[in-house]
């Protein structure tokens, strides 16, 4: 990796995003950007293009995860894993989200080819759904 940037230098919020692999696709990246849930130095950020810069502050969620994290360098590319992380440091833990209120609860499972259930254990998940 190459010596910082100056402070002059910018890059799109989207591809630093990718480049630090908080992100598995640049049009992810993007698409959180769109969505409103990134700010950048306390700014409410829409746009995948918005310039940033060393020093700047990112809050994000990624994952199930509320990530704050300040920028450190730009980067060039989307190495790996421990070239990713000299990019930024972490302002805090990263907070764990709770899920949205409209998620569904995960599902009875069925072992794999047990087949359909029978007319008695369809009234016992009836049952057990109903209380």
């Amino acid at each position: 990796m190459s010596a910082p940037n100056p402070q002059g230098e910018t890059i799109r919020l989207d591809k630093w995003l990718w480049f630090t692999r908080f992100f598995k696709s640049r049009s992810i990246a993007g698409q959180v950007c769109k969505a409103g849930k990134v700010r950048v130095s306390g700014t409410k950020v829409t746009k995948p293009s918005h310039a940033l810069r060393v020093g700047d502050v990112l809050t994000f969620p990624a994952g199930n995860q509320l990530h704050v994290v300040r920028v450190l360098a730009l980067g060039e590319r989307r190495g790996p894993a421990t070239e990713a992380r000299t990019l930024f440091e972490q302002v805090e833990e990263p907070q764990r989200l709770a899920p949205p209120p409209d998620a569904k609860p995960p599902g009875a499972r069925r072992p794999k080819g047990a087949g359909r259930p029978t007319k008695r254990e369809r009234r016992q998940m009836d049952q057990l759904k109903d209380s």
